[in-house]
């Protein structure tokens, strides 16, 4: 049993593919299951997120995992191979460590991700899919990312996908402080997002949610004296949407919720006013055709990377340690994964020496039964005790030659810390 991951990103894929394969959050739980049930896979877990697509298994053969993955989500193989990685037990474990230090991310450095591999361990251990090999290369993971972070700059000066989106908004309009916002989601990019056009103190912040009050609770928190904020449902967005200059939207729906009809009666209503829209999720909310209407801005999450990279320079020296501190850490787990193979061998010897103890010590309390002096039953049993000990190495060695003779008697110096002259 190996492990391995498979998967496409943000490097492999563009966004029209990786939004066929992704995994809605409460879908995930029974997607876990599916799996394991349906391929013979040992251990798995699915890391979604809006840049990437990710499964880490423990299985014999990674075939199994993508042969899922296409019939579950109904996309040819044939479709999804092009942009797909397998990666085997090193290569994966390297990668693990690099996506949760922030060093595969879109955004070089950032933390978010992080709390993702996080969730992504909680539901495979709520689904009952994370064994102890999993396990073991999640929780060094998030020990190899606390060490970089703690000891390299690769988070400083972050731009950050919601800082880009200010940017590119700042392009659009001369001011934010007398444009209307409207948030669709709110979840924690969502949270982010209004987070940094809220320090621009626009004239209005709405937040559009599924649950209301999950909407004004955090509408809430962006009010201020120049800000007035509000919540609604997300049925009411026709109705809305023509009101807001800004619009940035992340939402787990599988489906668009903003199509091309929606925005070309907004757009008739506002008059032809510029719209600044952001679409940050995968699948995207917004329908692609939107993008093509006059007085329309529109950003994908791959259209705001291109912004991101501006701020990489800064941190490459900070990547070069971190790749340092990874290329330790693998090496280090492998070692532990190469020590798991001799396991069976090592309980296996334990429980002969234990036979072999009981046995001895059962004939040793007979003759002390039987009134035999102490010290010679003693003496007899350390003798007879370390003869079946060494009985068998003794006569494995005794009747090896040439070349595997070389190899007991080596074996024979380290496991018993011999030296050849003794």
């Amino acid at each position: 049993m190996a492990l391995f991951a498979l998967g496409i990103n943000h490097h492999s894929a563009p966004l029209s593919m990786r939004e066929q394969v992704a995994f809605h959050a409460e879908t995930l739980l029974d997607a876990l299951g599916d799996l394991v049930r349906a391929k013979p896979v040992k251990e798995a877990a699915i890391l979604s997120t809006c840049n990437r697509t990710e499964l880490y298994c423990a299985a014999e053969n990674p075939e199994v995992a993508v042969d899922w993955l296409s019939e579950y989500h109904r996309v040819p193989r044939q479709a999804i191979q092009p942009y797909l990685y397998t990666l085997p037990q090193e290569d994966a474990v390297r990668h693990a460590f690099r996506v949760a230090s922030g060093l595969d991310s879109m955004v070089l450095g950032e933390a978010q991700i992080l709390g993702q591999m996080k969730n992504a361990v909680r539901l495979a251990e709520e689904a009952g899919t994370m064994g102890m090999l999993l396990n073991k290369l999640f929780q060094r993971s998030f020990a190899v990312a606390k060490e970089v972070r703690t000891t390299t700059a690769i988070g400083a000066n972050i731009v950050s996908m919601a800082a880009a989106g200010v940017h590119l908004a700042q392009r659009i309009f001369e001011s934010l402080d007398k444009q209307k916002i409207l948030f669709v989601g709110a979840g924690e990019m969502i949270e982010l997002c209004a987070t940094h056009f809220a320090a621009q103190n626009p004239q209005q912040i709405t937040i559009a949610n599924r649950t209301l009050e999950k909407g004004e609770d955090l509408a809430s928190r962006f009010a201020s004296e120049k800000t007035r904020t509000s919540a609604i449902r997300l049925d009411e967005l026709g109705e809305h949407l023509p009101l807001y200059d800004i619009v940035v939207s992340c939402t787990g729906s599988p489906m668009p919720l903003i199509g091309l009809g929606l925005m070309e009666r907004a757009v008739k209503l506002r008059r032809h006013r510029p719209i600044f829209m952001v679409d940050l999720a995968v699948p995207r909310d917004i329908e692609p055709e939107v993008g093509d209407l006059d007085d329309v801005f529109l950003y994908t999450v791959d259209d705001l990377a291109q912004v991101v990279e501006a701020g990489l320079e800064s941190r490459q020296a900070a990547v070069v340690e971190a790749e340092a501190i990874i290329t330790h850490q693998v090496g280090d787990f492998l070692h532990w994964l190469d020590s798991r193979e001799t396991v069976p061998i090592i309980r296996s010897l334990r429980d002969a020496a234990e036979r072999a103890r009981r046995h001895e010590m059962e004939h040793a309390l007979k003759l002390l039964a039987k009134g035999e002096d102490p010290e010679k039953v003693l003496e007899t049993f350390s003798h007879r005790l370390s003869n079946k000990f060494l009985h068998a190495p003794s006569l494995a060695l005794n009747q090896a030659e040439g070349e595997r003779r070389q190899h007991l008697q080596q074996a024979a110096l380290d496991l018993f810390h011999l030296r050849s002259d003794d």
